[in-house]
């Protein structure tokens, strides 16, 4: 089923659901909007996004040095309380963030921190290979609007399949967390490094 922007902006309008979840919602519930709410209120999107005005001022720095000791990751996630930041299951998800980085090696956070003239540089590449192919400019466009789109979802930890689970998006197990623990939650910043690089 085809799900509009218009019916996404409603939805959000409505919930103050993120956009990603309410257009999966929305696709669940083949667009009916009253299961698409309801799908939101089980999967916890809807409590997490009355929780994003809260200020986080407390929270933990993570890491994760990988067997081989060649490549270590920091990250730091905050939360509302430090009785939250003692938390198992916090700290849990802050070690699963680190590793994803480890992993993953995103370069932003997110998908609209990527660096404007990375974008331009992928986008000239993009353009020529689809030239060459000898697409319609029509269809030239949207191929490279696809593929700039995958290119900074790829480069940003938030739209990264979480590695542990690729069925959810690190955003998508950030909110289930801000869901499960009752507080405002935020991925704040991460350092990866790697010997050579």
């Amino acid at each position: 089923m085809n799900i509009t922007a218009k019916q996404i902006a409603d939805l959000r309008a409505r919930t103050g659901g993120g956009m990603m979840d309410c257009k999966k919602a929305l696709v669940e519930a083949q667009g009916d909007a009253e299961k698409a709410i309801l799908a939101l209120r089980k999967s916890g999107a809807i409590k997490a996004a009355k929780k994003a005005d809260r200020e986080t001022k407390e929270g933990v720095i993570g890491s994760y040095i990988h067997a081989n000791g060649k490549i270590g990751v920091l990250v730091e996630v905050l939360c509302e309380t430090d009785f939250v930041a003692k938390n198992t299951e916090f700290k849990e998800f802050v070690h699963d963030v680190a590793l994803h980085v480890a992993a993953m090696n995103p370069k932003y956070l997110k998908s609209e921190d990527v660096d404007a003239k990375e974008v331009a540089k992928e986008k000239e590449i993009f353009l020529a290979e689809a030239k060459a192919s000898g697409k319609p400019a029509d269809i030239a466009v949207k191929i490279v609007d696809g593929k700039i789109k995958k290119f900074t979802e790829e480069s940003a930890l938030l739209c990264q399949p979480f590695v542990k689970d690729p069925s959810k998006t690190i955003s998508e197990l950030l909110t289930e967390k801000i869901a499960k623990i009752g507080e405002n939650l935020e991925i704040k910043r991460f350092c990866r490094f790697e010997i050579g690089e």
